[in-house]
């Protein structure tokens, strides 16, 4: 966890409001204000061009940046509090920028990186799950660590690592809830709901008592019944019987002719 330090030049600006900020954007510079906890808050500007250099160079780490000014000659130290980005273009427009005092612990978010291969994972086919991808800390800015390591080598499926079980880190301190879960390891969603699919209900998908099973041919499929075949099946196998005469005082079926008087 290597501590990063770096050099933003900032230049100072009076005016404020909407199209102030486009006029600056227009010249390829970002809008920006400094603040903190002893100091009022300064506008300044930003060249677009060296931001987007800085920002591939932090790489969302948790760094520090010395603020180089033509009007001041003691440079401020500070970290990116937010940078504001437009949804469509991507373009910046506005930065945050949170001085500190060397001397003066502070409190930070800084990102948590997975470190390993979860046992879970490797062995049980499972899937890591994270909770967060931020952690709260408070520490002096030489303590500052770039991210946070989160070791899940022992993670086994239906295991959670909280904030209460993150590595000590010399200098660092964890402000969240102890309980809060940071990472988990999970079955996979998707092995779960096939086997409820798969898994047909009691009395779905078998056969009635007695039904002949259907042809099935060498592919597989099932097979249509040879011509004729449809006919034997619907009439009666030989020898049987014809069909019994309706019980005495029935009513014959609609449509049906009445039987004719047998010949004395």
């Amino acid at each position: 966890m290597s501590k990063k330090q770096f050099t933003l030049n900032v230049a100072a600006r009076a005016n404020t409001g909407r199209s102030a900020s486009r006029r600056l954007r227009k010249v390829n510079q970002v809008p920006a204000i400094l603040y903190g906890k002893h100091t009022k808050p300064e506008l300044l500007s930003i060249d677009g061009p060296e931001l987007t250099r800085l920002i591939k160079s932090i790489a969302g780490s948790a760094s520090l940046l010395e603020l180089k000014r033509t009007d001041k000659a003691e440079a401020a130290l500070s970290f990116l509090q937010e940078v504001q980005r437009d949804p469509i273009t991507d373009r910046f427009l506005h930065v945050d920028l949170h001085e500190v005092k060397p001397d003066e612990k502070f409190e930070i978010r800084v990102k948590l990186s997975l470190t390993g291969e979860s046992f879970g994972v490797k062995n049980q086919s499972g899937v890591l799950e994270t909770s967060n991808q931020f952690v709260r800390i408070r520490c002096l800015p030489k303590d500052l660590p770039a991210f946070i390591e989160v070791d899940v080598t022992e993670l086994k499926v239906g295991e959670t690592i909280h904030v209460g079980e993150l590595k000590a880190v010399p200098g660092v301190e964890y402000r969240d809830d102890k309980s809060q879960p940071v990472v988990s390891c999970v079955e996979p969603v998707a092995e779960v709901v096939s086997a409820v699919v798969a898994t047909p209900a009691a009395g779905e998908g078998a056969p009635a008592a007695g039904a002949a099973a259907p042809a099935v041919g060498a592919d597989g499929k099932p097979v249509a019944p040879a011509a004729g075949d449809a006919k034997a099946a619907a009439a009666p196998a030989a020898g049987d019987k014809k069909a019994a005469a309706p019980a005495a005082g029935a009513k014959p079926a609609a449509g049906a002719k009445p039987a004719a008087p047998a010949k004395k």
